[in-house]
Formats: structure tokens, sequence, C-alpha cells
């Protein structure tokens, strides 16, 4: 018992700090890539210091880094096992008395941890460092920004007092409720064209847009500029965030509210609560990525075949993420609900990584 104790929590620091290197080196490469990306499109903007793009950077790249947590999991469980299996450590804990359930206990607790980290306090966090960043891009490349022209414009069209008005955008910021390099075409009762409206920035209030900066080319008039123009809406700020503002911004604690808010206002919340399901989900489809590259990384290396194993391992957990992004599209047009959605590659990759260890294991 003491034996078996002592190795399952070497396994766990085995695991636990491959699962960081494996994470680290895969968000460092990010924030390279993203930097110099990024620099390579402010080549044409006005001065802009290294050190706002390298925020910049730094800001956005969490959020990236959370959509491949789960390969980082696949990646750094068969690193793990395929490293002890070389070693010849798992032939020693086998000799010990271990079954493969009780060195691989550990990473799947591990898993669920790590998860639920993920869930509770790292996504909060990334949420709000992607909110941060956006506002740097707004103040560092303006409207014109080419760091922003990537993302596409955000169109949105409305109804006011004077009739109807078409809102772009090259940026949305507090899930839509604020602007950037914003563009309205403003049309009369009759749905005939009036004016065109271009503006820093717009910020939503109660029963109108204030537009900021805002240059106004009309048919029938010179050019004017306003420092602050009202732009009449019947929009409500729920109507707002299911038109302009993306599921995966909003941080987890938040979602209950969103969700709630728009049920209230009449709107569509499929996509606040599939993203809510899918957090909490996560820690399971974690462990879930555990058995999956459990089952192809026990191998021993006498046997051969390890590459062609570890090759299998990688497209199961491809497929695995198509199903999810599948359900997930499935679940926002409202044709399957939600929290199937968010179980479903959870149940598929943790039974079929199951069922392969229980045949490897136990025959």
């Amino acid at each position: 018992m003491i034996v078996a104790g002592t190795l399952s929590r070497y396994f766990g620091r085995r695991f636990l700090l491959t699962t960081l290197t494996v994470f680290g080196s895969i968000l460092l490469l990010i924030i390279l890539i993203d930097f110099i990306e990024l620099a390579r499109k402010a080549d044409d903007a006005r001065n802009i210091s290294t050190l706002t793009l390298a925020q910049i950077s730094l800001y956005r790249v969490p959020q990236i880094a959370e959509r491949i947590l789960p390969f980082c999991i696949l990646i750094a469980t068969m690193s793990c096992y395929l490293s002890l299996s070389r070693g010849l450590e798992l032939v020693v804990a086998r000799a010990a008395g271990m079954s493969a359930w009780q060195f691989l206990a550990p990473a799947v607790i591990l898993a669920l941890l790590i998860g639920a980290f993920a869930t509770t306090v790292y996504n909060p966090v990334s949420a709000t460092l992607h909110e941060r960043a956006k506002h740097l891009e707004a103040d560092a490349f303006g409207r014109n920004s080419p760091a922003l022209q990537d993302s596409g414009a955000f169109w949105l069209r409305q109804r006011g007092e004077d009739g109807q008005s078409i809102i772009g955008a090259a940026n949305t910021r507090n899930q839509g409720m604020s602007l950037s390099g914003v563009t309205v075409f403003t049309f009369d009762a009759e749905n005939r064209f009036k004016d065109r409206i271009e503006a820093r920035e717009a910020e939503l209030e109660p029963g109108a847009w204030r537009l900021s900066e805002a240059r106004i080319y009309s048919l029938s008039a010179p050019v004017r500029v306003e420092a602050s123009y009202s732009l009449s809406t019947t929009l409500t700020a729920a109507q707002v965030r299911e038109s302009l503002s993306t599921p995966e911004t909003v941080p987890f604690w938040q979602l209950p509210a969103y969700i709630e808010s728009a049920r209230s206002a009449g709107v569509s919340s499929a996509g606040y609560r599939q993203q809510y399901y899918k957090l909490l989900a996560q820690p399971f489809l974690l462990a879930a990525m555990v058995l999956l590259a459990a089952a192809v990384s026990l191998r021993f290396f006498r046997f051969g075949g390890v590459q062609r194993m570890v090759l299998s391992g990688v497209v199961a957990g491809f497929l695995l993420y198509v199903l999810s992004k599948v359900t997930e599209d499935l679940s926002r047009a409202e044709v399957m609900h939600p929290a199937t959605a968010a179980w479903l590659p959870v149940l598929v990759g943790g039974f079929t990584g199951l069922l392969a260890l229980l045949h490897q294991e136990d025959g």
C-alpha cells in the first residue's frame, strides 16, 4: 500500500510537470507568433511601441490557449506515459502490484482539478484580459486598425424614432455595448437613404447610441462634424449582446446572468447556454482526454508499433474536436440541446478510451 501510494504521487507529479511544460511551451509559441503577426500588421500604422504590442499579445493569447487545453492534456498524457514506458518505470510499477487503473488514477484526478481551475479561475481571467486587449487595440490602432480588419466587421440593423439604420463596427467591446470604427447608414421612414455617419466610437445608452467624433455625410447638406451625436434606437442591451457579442468573451461566473437577461428580453440565449454547459463539462472532457491518450500510450516499447499508436491517438483527439465543434454549431442553431452538445463529446471520448483500456488490460 505504501509503495502504491508513493508511485501514485510520483506518477501524478510527472503528469502535472509534463502538462505544465506542454501548455507553457504552446503558450509561448502562440505569443511569439501572435506578436510577430501583430508587429507586421502594425508597420503601416502610426508609431506604436513594442511594449504596447507585447501587452496586446499577452492579453489576448490566454483565451486562444484556453481552446487548445484539451489537446495539451492529450499530448501531455501521451508524452508522460510513453516516457515512463520507455524508462521501464511502468514495468516496475506493474511488478510492484499496481494495475494500469492505479497509475492512471492520479492523471485523471489531476485532469479534473485542472479542468475545474480552468473553468472557475482561468476562464474569467482570460475573458477579462481579452476585453483589455480590445481596448488597447482600439486606442493604439484606431478605427483603421489592420489588426482588427482580419476579424471582419460587425453589422447590425436597427430601428429608431427617425427610421431604420445599419450600424457597422470594426471592433466591439463590453459585449457589444461599446463599438469602435463605427459606420452608420441611416434611412428615413420610407426606407430611403438619408445620411452616412462615420464615428470613432459608439456607446449604447438607454434609447440611443452615443457617437463620439462623428462626421455626418448627407445628400442635401455639407459635411458636418460633431463631437457627440445621438442616434436613437429601440434595441435593448440584451439584444445588442446577442447580436454583437461572442459567448467565449463572457466570464464563466457571469454567464447565468447573461442567460437570464437574454431570456427576459425574449432573445435567444442558445450561445450563452452552450458556453455555460461546455465550461461545466470541461473538467470531464480533460479526464476523457487522459483515458483516450492512455489507451494509446501504455503499450510497451518492445512490442513495437508505438508510432502507429501515437498517430491513432492524435487522430482520435482530432475527431473528438471535430465532434465537439459540430455539436456546438448544432446547439447554437438550436437544433440540439446545449447540455447534450456539451456532454456528448465527453461521453464519446471517455467511453472510447475506457473500452480500449479495458480491452488492453482485462481482455
